[in-house]
């Protein structure tokens, strides 16, 4: 391959060029809703709810405004009530612990594998109390969480299993897609998730039909009648034009999730002898076939290394600096530095390389150059 063919440069995501492999069939679906007089709550979010849900094996898809939504109408739906506890894991996105706390229920982080960075399934039980109501793990990065041991765990206790699938669209467990192994899967259509809107989107699969029902009513004011309001509900409904762009851009997933996966495939061949120089690569269990919505590896000096790449031109993003429980949002929580060590040392050293379905073999190849040459340095 010829080196003055490389590019000078590597977006983290070339949202743009995702987005516009599908251009004309979003045009021609935005027009049919223009067109249509009919924008929320229409034929175009019943088309897209039925192809999801089939999409996910899953008897019921529920389309609501968001994911931080999605998870708050999955949590309610199987019953969580203020006082309540939700275990957690301790290292996600902080729109996890949200949606607990927005029920008024209590979040109780339990620490990640060291392996996969997903919930450790040995330390769940004894987190669990008398209040425990339900667990909630995370398809952390696009890979699934290991849901046989975590769903024996609630079937023992009495417990909910929702899981959070944000950044998991398309992941399979045990060859089997995620989206109705628990009780209920909550799902983001945020622009940059594997599956993206053109804005804020979210979607909740179920194969509970009593769930269904519940989120069904409490997205739309409570009600399933106009102006007759059976419960407290909220405003939480995916418009017609997001679920026509989403099932314009469906057909592609899977395509696109394999276009990651062969820039993951490079990334752990050609970067597996750099852990001589502290980079260390995700792990896969064989129970997992991930999508790789980020490919995150770790590294002592993450901040070092990230300049380094970013004064060669390779865009990075570190998800996350900070653990939810070190967030002022959750002082009142009391979890002090050095609570959950090994979720903070992994906010300290995580970095998500560049990877996207418009990403081409030679940019894959600048970036893993950049590594080459940046590490020995640090």
């Amino acid at each position: 391959m010829r080196r003055d063919a490389l590019p000078t440069t590597v977006p983290f995501l070339d949202l743009r060029g995702a987005v516009g492999a599908h251009k004309a069939q979003m045009m021609a679906a935005f027009e049919r809703v223009l067109d249509s007089g009919w924008y929320v709550m229409g034929r175009e979010l019943q088309c897209f709810e039925a192809a999801w849900a089939s999409y996910c094996g899953a008897s019921h898809a529920v389309g609501v405004a968001n994911g931080l939504d999605a998870l708050i109408l999955a949590l309610e739906a199987v019953g969580v009530q203020p006082g309540d506890e939700v275990i957690v894991p301790a290292n996600t996105y902080i729109a996890t612990w949200l949606a607990v706390s927005h029920l008024g229920a209590v979040p109780v982080p339990v620490e990640p594998d060291p392996a996969t960075c997903n919930i450790d399934v040995t330390r769940i039980e004894r987190a669990i109390t008398p209040r425990t109501r339900a667990l909630l793990p995370v398809h952390l990065y696009g890979q699934a969480a290991d849901l046989v041991p975590i769903i024996d765990i609630a079937c023992r206790h009495g417990l909910a299993v929702v899981e959070d699938a944000a950044q998991a669209h398309g992941a399979c467990y045990r060859g089997e897609r995620i989206g109705a192994h628990g009780d209920a899967v909550a799902w983001s259509f945020y622009p940059g998730k594997n599956l993206g809107a053109l804005g804020d989107g979210g979607a909740v699969t179920t194969h509970r039909d009593d769930v269904a029902d519940r989120i069904r009513v409490a997205r739309n004011y409570g009600s399933r009648v106009k102006y007759h309001n059976e419960v407290m509900g909220r405003n939480s409904r995916l418009d017609e034009l997001q679920a026509a762009l989403l099932m314009a851009r469906l057909p592609a997933l899977d395509s696109e999730n394999a276009a990651r996966a062969a820039i993951a495939e490079r990334y752990l061949d050609e970067l597996d002898g750099l852990g001589r120089h502290g980079l260390t690569l995700p792990l896969v269990p064989a129970y997992a076939s991930p999508v790789w919505h980020l490919f995150v590896v770790r590294h002592p000096q993450r901040n070092k290394l990230a300049q380094a790449l970013a004064e060669r031109g390779v865009g990075t993003v570190i998800h996350y600096p900070v653990p939810p429980h070190l967030q002022p949002a959750y002082a009142h929580l009391g979890l002090k530095a050095g609570a959950l060590p090994f979720s903070e040392r992994l906010h300290e050293q995580v970095l998500s390389l560049p990877i996207g379905p418009a990403q081409t073999p030679l940019q894959t190849e600048f970036v893993i150059d950049a590594l080459r040459s940046v590490l020995p340095t640090l």
